[in-house]
């Protein structure tokens, strides 16, 4: 066991080492003098840090920069692929995968459209998208950390299982993380989708500098994710956001937002003939959406309807969590244009406090981008604990 005077020395390196590479992160191109006066550390201390973080090929010197350099000052600047981060989306339709370095660029981005695959075969595809991802950017395998992965489902906190995922064969049960670490080689984080979508807004979203607010996802089906001062709440069972089970028996059927209730009540006022429309069986959505933007009084009463039910989901997540801001996405959620004027009035006539309410700005990406920004967290902690 090392003693208290031999570890000192080495926590004191690995603090100034740290100090010294968020600084060249945060304003790289830098010299060792603008370090220094940046983080108040010597210069001598700066350049012992600076020889270790490159020998450990985490920074390295700007080319050219003696030359050019700020009075003849060599500058220093982070290095990026000195780690990546694999993010995958797992969807019914749609497998998407990304890699992304650790400034955070995205250095190869690929969607596979899947059908109706089962689970298993969406992580032989997840094996086989990652050396497409690889040979794309160019950029050697083993640099790859870690991968993130976003499911439709409740990811069980003991055991890694997948719960309440029947939108995809073979995924209920599933430890989705042992499985695909096995085929890919690396660390493999396992998120649920709409979570990862709270964590995608926060980052690089519209909820950006929110501390607390919800992610609500509507379309063929629905969930939400919550930050609260910053955090992702995943609750007790990783069930934290599972709202369509909060109501139960005809309030459930009357206050469904997604699409396949959507078109049963589009159907049902066609049988009724009070409204004229354009509209043919079978009322898909995105010819709902596009007749009440051309004027079909059907169509129109539809996504009223539409933006009372997803109201009505939000009023108690506004009213128990208190949130700044409810961000709506998903295939439905993204008719911004027709939804978020009714929802905000509903919202301001049964709420003292109701929160903004904005569509998603990173659409289909949002998962994506959630899970390269947990990937991108344990990259850089991974990268530094490694150095030697």
């Amino acid at each position: 066991m090392a003693s208290t005077s031999s570890a000192t020395p080495a926590m004191h390196r690995a603090l100034n080492e740290r100090t010294v590479l968020e600084a060249i992160r945060a304003a790289a191109p830098i010299s060792r003098a603008e370090i220094s006066r940046r983080v108040g550390i010597s210069k001598p201390t700066v350049s012992l840090a600076l020889r270790s973080l490159v020998d450990a090929r985490l920074v390295r010197e700007v080319e050219g920069s003696r030359s050019r350099g700020r009075y003849g000052a060599t500058l220093f600047e982070s290095v990026p692929e000195a780690k990546l981060v694999l993010g995958l989306d797992m969807g019914a339709r749609f497998l998407r995968g990304a890699i992304c370095d650790l400034d955070g660029e995205i250095r190869a981005r690929q969607d596979v459209e899947t059908g109706g695959a089962d689970a298993f075969e969406l992580l032989d595809t997840a094996s086989e998208l990652m050396q497409r991802l690889i040979t794309s950017s160019e950029l050697p395998a083993n640099a790859i950390d870690s991968a993130v992965i976003g499911v439709p489902g409740v990811v069980d906190p003991g055991n890694g299982a997948i719960h309440l995922a029947g939108n995809i064969r073979a995924l209920e049960g599933l430890q989705v993380s042992r499985q695909l670490r096995a085929r890919l080689g690396v660390r493999v984080t396992v998120e649920n989708d709409i979570n990862l979508a709270a964590v995608g807004e926060r980052w690089r979203g519209v909820a950006r500098g929110v501390d607390s607010f919800a992610f609500l996802s509507v379309g063929t089906g629905m969930g939400a994710g919550l930050v609260i001062r910053g955090e992702l709440v995943a609750g007790r069972h990783g069930a934290a956001g599972e709202i369509d089970f909060a109501l139960a028996g005809e309030e459930r059927d009357r206050d469904d937002p997604c699409a396949e209730a959507l078109s049963a009540y589009a159907a049902r006022l066609a049988r009724e003939r009070r409204l004229t429309t354009g509209l043919e069986w079978p009322y898909a959505l995105p010819a709902i959406f596009g007749g009440a933007r051309a004027g079909d009084p059907l169509a129109q009463a539809v996504v009223a309807e539409a933006a009372r039910r997803i109201a009505v989901h939000i009023l108690p997540i506004a009213a128990v969590a208190d949130v700044e801001l409810v961000v709506v996405g998903g295939g439905i959620g993204a008719n911004g244009d027709l939804l978020l004027g009714p929802i905000r009035e509903r919202l301001a006539t049964q709420l003292s406090f109701p929160p903004k309410v904005e569509v998603s700005t990173l659409g289909d990406a949002a998962i994506l981008t959630g899970a390269l920004a947990i990937g991108l967290t344990s990259a850089l902690e991974s990268a530094f604990a490694n150095r030697s």
